[in-house]
């Protein structure tokens, strides 16, 4: 128990040092990616980013990777009672919309056990797949994809 007090107390320091570092540099102000503004300042909403329109599946730079959605998605419902993405990506509807079916692992529980319909982990589509859209990278980013899925 005294180890642990210890530790806590240890990360508190280091966060003080840290927030007063902050302040010397950035006098009244947080850096965040959004900039530096004062904490106490309301900055209005950025515009929202270009999404491009329907194309055909962006490629994944590695195995596993969810993919992006390559079309609108602003005012698809998806909560308890219905899912949107579903009308077009579900076994049933995929033929006929020309969609991508909705991959055979979104029907296994955690456990391996395979399910009838979408477990209800994989339910919530934009926990993992989000919308391609023409902005800039947040962060400096030198990710380089797998080779050998293709990419290039």
């Amino acid at each position: 128990m005294k180890l642990l007090s210890l530790f806590v107390a240890v990360v508190a320091f280091a966060v003080t040092v840290n927030v007063i570092a902050q302040e010397t540099v950035n006098p009244g102000g947080l850096a965040t990616i959004r900039g530096a503004s004062n904490i106490d300042e309301t900055r209005p909403a950025e515009k929202l980013k270009r999404v491009i329109k329907d194309k055909n599946p962006i490629a994944r730079n590695y195995v596993h990777q969810p993919p992006v959605v390559p079309h609108q998605t602003r005012g698809y419902r998806v909560d308890l009672n219905s899912n949107k993405c579903l009308s077009c990506h579900s076994w049933k509807h995929a033929a006929q919309t020309g969609a991508t079916k909705i991959s055979l692992t979104h029907f296994e529980t955690r456990d391996g056990k395979t399910l009838s319909d979408v477990s209800p982990r994989r339910y919530f589509c934009s926990q993992c797949h989000v919308t391609q859209a023409d902005a800039a990278p947040l962060v400096e980013n030198t990710f380089e994809p797998v080779e050998s899925l293709g990419n290039e």
